[in-house]
């Protein structure tokens, strides 16, 4: 299915150091950020309190929200539960109070504002918990990234499979610097966002990698370049399908699925953005630069002595 199809190949590649000197200034914009502001930890890395109220109807979250806020709370977190009526609050803990005596300030502030509320539990998060979380979330990164570049070495090279890696990491650390920035909180769910972009990333470089595969093993007397321009070029009605329609999912989720959704969401529209950027304009230079030919896609022919005075050739 395609929407349109262009005839002439666009000459991506004639630009490619500028779009890589784009890729690096950014880069390194997000790891300065990244090292001088650092990133926002939500209460499930850096340890809090927790608390479980219930409702007898389905809960107002925003009123929940504006009652926190008024009685001075500050980043916390608040989201269903199981079920509409059933509450989870995320409060940091404070120097000077205990979880029972945060608790009853919540209470408090919630009999005020948002009346009806039925405590069920408050428990203590301890850091240890959160470093645990980052530990284990940073291992699952390292994973997902191990798992890609066998993936792509095996199905076709490890010119593409660095390539593609650079590429990927390139908007992970963007979405990582966006966050160190603006002080965004990072939570367990922006964490499975940067994940989830690593893979729908990395689906966009197949694409173009096996059309460039395709192209070397059909169509001879051309360049690498212009092979890569032929690639990008062909799928371009692809991407803007792929990527249009989950974009439009996810702006979706931005702006009508409220405050639970929104830094989850906020960092995938980031990731896919930079995601079609890199894929097409980030790693395909990379193949390029790092030496794909032709000749590493065509099988060589064999000569078996013997066969005939001049050799069988299979």
């Amino acid at each position: 299915m395609e929407f349109f199809r262009i005839q002439k190949d666009i000459p991506f590649m004639r630009h490619a150091l500028k779009f890589n000197i784009i890729s690096l200034v950014t880069f390194l914009l997000a790891v300065v950020f990244l090292f001088t502001k650092g990133l926002h930890l939500s209460v499930e890395f850096t340890g809090g309190t927790l608390i479980e109220v219930h409702y007898q109807q389905a809960a107002d979250l925003e009123k929940i929200r504006g009652s926190l806020g008024k009685a001075g709370f500050n980043d916390y977190a608040v989201q269903n539960f199981g079920s509409s009526q059933d509450v989870m609050i995320r409060l940091p803990l404070k120097a000077d109070q205990k979880s029972a005596q945060i608790g009853e300030s919540v209470m408090a502030s919630l009999n005020a504002e948002a009346p009806g509320a039925e405590l069920r539990r408050v428990e203590f998060v301890g850091p240890q918990v959160g470093k645990e979380l980052a530990e284990n979330g940073a291992m699952a990164l390292l994973l997902v990234i191990i798992g890609i570049v066998i993936y792509l070495a095996f199905r076709f090279e490890w010119r593409f499979s660095v390539s593609a890696i650079i590429a990927n990491l390139h908007d992970v650390i963007i979405i990582l610097g966006f966050f160190a920035f603006f002080q965004w909180e990072f939570s367990l769910s922006v964490l499975a966002a940067v994940l989830a972009v690593l893979g729908y990333s990395v689906n966009e470089s197949v694409v173009v990698f096996d059309r460039v595969r395709e192209t070397f093993k059909k169509v001879r007397g051309l360049t690498t370049p212009q092979v890569l321009d032929h690639a990008i070029t062909s799928t371009i009605s692809r991407t803007i399908i792929t990527h249009g329609s989950t974009q439009l999912m996810v702006l979706s989720m931005l702006i009508f699925g409220g405050e639970t959704l929104y830094y989850f969401s906020l960092a995938l529209t980031i990731g896919i953005l930079f995601g079609i950027y890199s894929s097409v304009l980030v790693a395909s230079p990379l193949v390029m630069w790092l030496g794909v030919s032709r000749e590493q896609f065509i099988s060589k022919t064999k000569v078996i002595e013997g066969a005939n005075e001049d050799g069988a050739v299979v």
